[in-house]
Order: C-alpha cells, then sequence, then structure tokens
C-alpha cells in the first residue's frame, strides 16, 4: 500500500515508522528544508546549533522512548537528577526533589512537603486540594481516575484549584511556571484537565517525573537516527515540498482524496496514493483542509481550536551563569560549570530554562566558551512584535535578576526564534473539539499532537497521535 504524509514531525515521522514496519510504501512531504516539526534544530551560517523549543524526554513518555529505542537512539538521552529545580530572583533555589528510596506516590508527597519553593499555609492547602482531586483514586483506579479528569476540561486549573482550597501562593510560585512550560499557559487559562493529567502520572508512575534531554541537537541526536531507519526501510522524505491543494471526488455518497497537489520550485506536481495522513500543526490543517469539507463538524470543529505564540532565546556567555557559588568556577572556560537539569522560575518571563552546554554538550559545549542558556518566553504575545536585539536584551536583563553573578559574564551572541502559532492554546472547553485521528474521508486521516490522546500537546502526544493515525489506515486495510 503507498501511504502519502503531509508534514515530517514527530507524528508524521511515528506514522511513517509504523507504517514502513507493516512493509507500506511511504513518501513523507515537508514543507520546510529541515523535519522535525515544532522539534525542529538546524545550522545558522556560523555553525550553531538552533532549536525550535526547549525539550524535555520525561519518564512517561512511553510511545516516544520505545520509537527511540527502535531507531537505536537511546543512548542519545542524557538522564537528569530526579529534582525539578526553581530558580528565584536573587539566585535563591526551590525544588521538588524526588529523590526517595519509595516510589510513587511517596517520593511526589516527599517531594512537595520538603520543598522551599511553597510556605507551610501553600503546603497545607495545596493538600487539601489535590487530597480531594480524582488523583487520589487514581491510586487504585488509574482508568476511573482519568474520566473524572477529561470531564474537568471546562474549567480552569486555577478555578478547580481555589474551588478546592487551593491558594494564590501556590498558583504563583510554583504551579504558573509548570504550566507555562507545559501548555505556555498560566493557570488561569489552561484547562484543570491539562494539569490534573500530569499530576495523574507524577502519582502513580514513579519514572513520570524523571526526565532526559538529548545529548546534542534534535536533528543530531533524534530525527537524524529516525530519518536512517526511515530510508533503510524505503521511505522517501522530501523536503522543501509544500501541499497546496487535496484533491478529491465524491462517487456514492463517499468522498475520497484523488491527490495532492505539490509545489517543487516553479513546478507542480500531483501525488497519488491509497492513503493519505495530515500531520500538520494546526496552522497547517486549517489551510490545508478543502473548505467543502467543513460540512462535516469533525473538520468544522478544527477551524475553533487557537495557538500559542512563543519565542526561544538563546543566550551564550563567556562564562557559567548556573554556578551559583564558586567565582573561580563560573569564570574558568576549560570545563563545563553550572546545574546540569532544566529550571523553572516564577519570576521571569521565561517560564523554563536550560544551560545546554550543560544538559546537551553534545552540539552545545564549547571549548573557550561558556553556558549556552535557552529560554522559552511564555506568553510569547508581547514579543512577536519586538525585535530580536530587544528580546535578547530583555532576556539578559532577566537573567541578571535570578543569577546576580552573572553580570560579572559577558553575552558573546544570542539568537531568538519566533513562532507566532505555536502549540494549541490547552484552554478549558477545548478537548471536544480535538478530532479522532480517522476521519469522514475514507482514505484521509490525521496526525499531530492536537488530534485526540491525553499526553497534551508534546512530543509523546505528536508520537501517540502518529500511531494512532498508522493503526487507523492498517485497520482499514483489513476491512
Amino acid at each position: 500500500m503507498r501511504v502519502a504524509i503531509i508534514g515530517a514531525g514527530l507524528a508524521g515521522l511515528a506514522t511513517a515508522i509504523d507504517l514502513s514496519d507493516a512493509g507500506c510504501e511511504v513518501h513523507i512531504f515537508e514543507s520546510r528544508p529541515f523535519v522535525g516539526g515544532k522539534v525542529s534544530s538546524w545550522l545558522d551560517g556560523d555553525g550553531n546549533h538552533i532549536e525550535m523549543g526547549l525539550h524535555v524526554f520525561f519518564g512517561n513518555y512511553y510511545q516516544l522512548l520505545e520509537l527511540i529505542k527502535k531507531v537505536g537512539a537511546l543512548e542519545n538521552l542524557r538522564p537528569k537528577e530526579h529534582s525539578h529545580t526553581f530558580i528565584n530572583q536573587g539566585g535563591k533555589v526551590g525544588a521538588l526533589d524526588f529523590r526517595f528510596v519509595m516510589g510513587a506516590p511517596f517520593n511526589g508527597l516527599k517531594a512537595f512537603f520538603t520543598s522551599s519553593q511553597l510556605s507551610l499555609l501553600d503546603k497545607f492547602q495545596n493538600a487539601i486540594a489535590l487530597g480531594t482531586s480524582p488523583i487520589v483514586r487514581g491510586l487504585v483506579d488509574f482508568n476511573g481516575a482519568m474520566k473524572n479528569i477529561r470531564d474537568l476540561d471546562k474549567v480552569s486549573f486555577a478555578d478547580w484549584f481555589r474551588s478546592h482550597g487551593g491558594n494564590e501562593g501556590s498558583i504563583k510560585r510554583m504551579w504558573n511556571p509548570i504550566a507555562y512550560a507545559l501548555g505556555f499557559l498560566d493557570c488561569e487559562h489552561i484547562s484543570a484537565r491539562c494539569m490534573l493529567t500530569v499530576f495523574q502520572l507524577f502519582a502513580v508512575k514513579t519514572e513520570a517525573s524523571k526526565l532526559r534531554m538529548l545529548e546534542g541537537s534534535p536533528y543530531e541526536y533524534l530525527h537524524k537516527p529516525i530519518l536512517e531507519y526511515l530510508e533503510t526501510r524505503g521511505t522517501k522524505i522530501y523536503t522543501r515540498r509544500r501541499v497546496r491543494e487535496i484533491q478529491f471526488i465524491e462517487e456514492e455518497h463517499q468522498t475520497r482524496v484523488s491527490g495532492i497537489v505539490i509545489a517543487d520550485g516553479d513546478r507542480e506536481d500531483i501525488i497519488t496514493a491509497d492513503a493519505y495522513v495530515a500531520a500538520c500543526d494546526v496552522p497547517g490543517i486549517q489551510r490545508l483542509l478543502p473548505q467543502q469539507w467543513r460540512k462535516w463538524p469533525e473538520f468544522e470543529n478544527i477551524y475553533k481550536l487557537e495557538c500559542v505564540p512563543v519565542a526561544t532565546v538563546q543566550l551564550r556567555f563567556d562564562g557559567w551563569v548556573t554556578e551559583l557559588h564558586d567565582t573561580q568556577e563560573r569564570k574558568q572556560l576549560n570545563r563545563a560549570a553550572g546545574i546540569d537539569n532544566l529550571l523553572y522560575t516564577a519570576d521571569a518571563d521565561f517560564s523554563c530554562f536550560a544551560d545546554l552546554a550543560l544538559t546537551s554538550p553534545g552540539d552545545y559545549y564549547k571549548e573557550g566558551q561558556g553556558s549556552l542558556l535557552q529560554l522559552v518566553l511564555t506568553p510569547g504575545d508581547p514579543f512577536i512584535k519586538q525585535s530580536n536585539e530587544a528580546i535578547a536584551q530583555h532576556v539578559l536583563n532577566q537573567v541578571h535578576e535570578l543569577f546576580p553573578s552573572s553580570r560579572e559574564l559577558n553575552m558573546t551572541w544570542y539568537s531568538v526564534v519566533k513562532l507566532a502559532q505555536s502549540l494549541y492554546r490547552e484552554a478549558p472547553g477545548v478537548d471536544v473539539y480535538r478530532p479522532q485521528q480517522k476521519t469522514p474521508i475514507s482514505n484521509f486521516f490525521l496526525a499531530g499532537s492536537y488530534t485526540q490522546q491525553d499526553y497534551i500537546d508534546s512530543m509523546e502526544g505528536a508520537t501517540i497521535s502518529g500511531r494512532r493515525a498508522a493503526k487507523a489506515i492498517l485497520d482499514n486495510v483489513k476491512k
């Protein structure tokens, strides 16, 4: 069977792996000059690796980790300390430290009650809120709890949290940074379903809160092994191939895709296949769908989805920003020094960040140079129209507030990548508009982390959606 996949992000690549393993002839068409979608990376003219965002691999990304293992890239993931670290103004460090002799849920309770990020009142009120949540049921009935959590999609996490006894201090100091890291929204604007899904996984799966980061750039250490795996199985990947039109026919009260029109430079080609998968992001699928298909609610609902803007900033220094205690270590350039982990903050416009020269040294540590901070500005709305120079200076000033000792260092290089439309907006009441992978068009399928699956808009969500799309295609053949 011949399958055409539109989009070479993780969703499209995951679809292709399962289909090629099943013996299908797979062709992937990507409009960009590189693969990876929102997990893309590329080299600039000076040989710097630029990323679309900051990517963290949690231990409960079961489908993604299975895929990575299949393509022989599991050793490219570097485990980090089992602790979620918060950097507060003035260099004060707080943490959710999950390191404990016992696993979930006990390690989570230990992390929560020993955290200096929250006051005693915060901890007490958090205990009331989370103790009356579906998470407690999830300890003995995971599926039942997840059903309860899905039913909470209509309210924001902040409203749910306050209605269950939670307080503003906890929202500001802990849950907002985590919400921003998850969905680029604060607790007032993110669905309770989204946050409680993550809490549920952390509560029952010890490995869920463990995280890894890539040895280096996503292209070298994630996408390249996937592409090599696919190419050995005959899959063809075409970049700079934008799909301009989906052609379709209606016969015997059934609609079928008859071909897709693809731009190849100044030329247009019509590609035909037995099945077609649109593995796009929300803006991409909204542009791609024929207007005539909006008569189906499954497609019309997609136009009710919105996206969140985000800006990713990289700053290079002539020393080690996150080395908080030793001045000599901070200024030496013979080895990396500082905090080798993902970092959160409630005191800056970037919710989460990391020193890639420490966390992912394969491509980002450079001899004779220091920290390479990668920081995610959320929400990105105020920054999209600003100049890159203004954004970099603004972020640098906030880095100095978090790490006063960094004022002794110089910023030597910066990069800013803006996405006016990034993750789909996980707002209350939106989940019902997310489509299934199987559509009313008999040979047309959807993949992408915005489609129906529990892992929100994430790398795991994209992987699950791709595997579900492949399964739907293969099940269609069996019928």
